[in-house]
């Protein structure tokens, strides 16, 4: 799941990753120092830390696909709270405060959703409705996550682990349903690499 949040006047997007929130450095940057051009404020920082204290901040980080000012899925370095955190602490500004403040608080809506699932249903169908879907989308779309979610859960109780197998299941379902296969489906859509969404 890809998203964004509003810290202040930024908005710092962030994806759900390996079972947690992973964050755009870039937009945290841009957030905290108010950079005409946060990317390359990044790449300074990095270099500074590096030669400073001989740590490497991209360690931090991992590449994932986020939506870029065009509107096209792109590479961006993005980090965990804890990695964002650790970036934080070489940003000298007074403004990282409030921006840790603001971590922990989503790091604690995300704790109350563990316990209570229903509560990232309501924040997923807010963020629909924000996007401008109808009611009558949103609901199928859930009802669509929770129906893939099931069938996910019964292929792990058959001891399907591999991501391979997955896949393989997934493009049977997809010929049987609608006669063509995952790629071909993409191919269709005009879809390169990114999720195919069914809507």
């Amino acid at each position: 799941m890809v998203d964004s949040l509003n810290f202040g006047r930024s908005k710092i997007r962030r994806i759900w990753h390996n079972d947690r929130w992973f964050f755009s450095v870039v937009d945290v940057v841009g957030a905290l120092t108010e950079s005409d051009n946060p990317r390359n404020y990044w790449n300074m920082l990095k270099t500074r830390e590096l030669e400073s204290s001989g740590i490497e901040l991209y360690t931090n980080c991992v590449q994932l696909k986020l939506v870029a000012e065009d509107g096209k899925l792109r590479e961006t370095d993005c980090a965990d709270t804890e990695g964002i955190f650790r970036i934080i602490q070489s940003i000298p500004l007074k403004k990282a405060e409030p921006f840790k403040k603001w971590l922990a608080k989503i790091g604690y809506e995300r704790i109350r959703e563990i316990e209570n699932p229903e509560l990232a249903q309501e924040r997923m169908k807010k963020l629909y409705e924000k996007k401008g879907y109808s009611k009558g989308w949103i609901d199928k779309r859930l009802r669509g996550i929770a129906i893939r979610q099931n069938l996910t859960d019964e292929w792990k109780n058959r001891s399907i682990k591999e991501n391979q197998e997955f896949a393989i299941l997934t493009d049977e379902i997809a010929k049987a349903t609608f006669g063509v296969s995952i790629e071909e489906h993409k191919e269709i859509k005009g879809i390169s690499k990114e999720n195919l969404e069914i809507t």
